[in-house]
């Protein structure tokens, strides 16, 4: 269902008794009302969320099952909801006899906390309600101890038993067909993957999944014009027609 700008979840992740939920500092405010948000296409970029939404937290790493992410007409992310789902479950047979998990019914992100003032600056970034609409929708979360910065310990750790929460997410229903990605985008996908996987997203997710719309780096990419393109998109979204 679609969310006002102005609405927030109440939700305390201090889970300290539980030791596969491992207890997580709330933002330091007055109150402890924040937007839960899962971010799952340039967004996944870190620095890009700081930039954009200064007062953002990053909480941890989520799962959605039963979408599927694609890159759709407009040229940029969307998660597409799958009418016959296998839950995640569907195995594949590898050629050296090996099972692997399907990924392609399964969106796997990154989980921020938002403020009012960002949450409104993030609206504009993505286009609502015209690019996409605000939906709240049950995610699985695994949470980030603490800021870590390059550390292993205390990131997000999805062997451990999950804790299901609604969260924000921008999703477009209408715009289902897939598109030609955006050259800049590509450069701000591949800087969020990076932060992604090193963050606990699976690195099967991103080939399996991600790699069949963002290839990896390559000259043209680098290409000066092409990052400056990217990071002033990454600071301040316009539409490109």
């Amino acid at each position: 269902m679609d969310i006002s700008p102005s609405s927030s979840l109440n939700i305390s992740l201090s889970c300290s008794s539980n030791p596969h939920f491992p207890a997580m500092p709330l933002p330091s405010s007055s109150s402890t009302k924040k937007t839960i948000y899962f971010a799952y296409g340039s967004n996944l970029w870190r620095e890009q969320m700081r930039t954009r939404c200064p007062t953002s937290r990053y909480w941890g790493l989520a799962r959605l099952k039963g979408y599927e992410w694609i890159i759709y007409e407009r040229g940029y992310a969307n998660v597409i909801e799958k009418e016959h789902t296998n839950d995640g479950r569907k195995i594949e047979e590898e050629a050296d006899g090996k099972k692997k998990h399907d990924y392609s019914n399964e969106v796997w992100g990154l989980v921020y906390s938002l403020e009012t003032e960002d949450e409104k600056r993030l609206d504009r970034n993505e286009g609502v309600p015209v690019s996409y609409q605000k939906e709240q929708i049950g995610c699985e979360f695994w949470p980030a101890e603490a800021e870590h910065n390059d550390s292993k310990e205390g990131r997000p750790d999805p062997s451990k038993r999950s804790k299901k929460i609604d969260m924000l997410l921008y999703i477009n229903r209408n715009l289902k067909k897939v598109g030609d990605i955006k050259k800049e985008y590509v450069y701000r996908m591949n800087q969020g993957i990076a932060d992604a996987v090193k963050e606990g997203m699976p690195k099967e997710y991103v080939e399996q999944v991600l790699r069949e719309y963002i290839r990896e780096e390559e000259d043209e990419i680098r290409h000066e014009r092409v990052q400056e393109t990217a990071e002033r998109q990454a600071a301040n979204f316009e539409n490109e027609r």
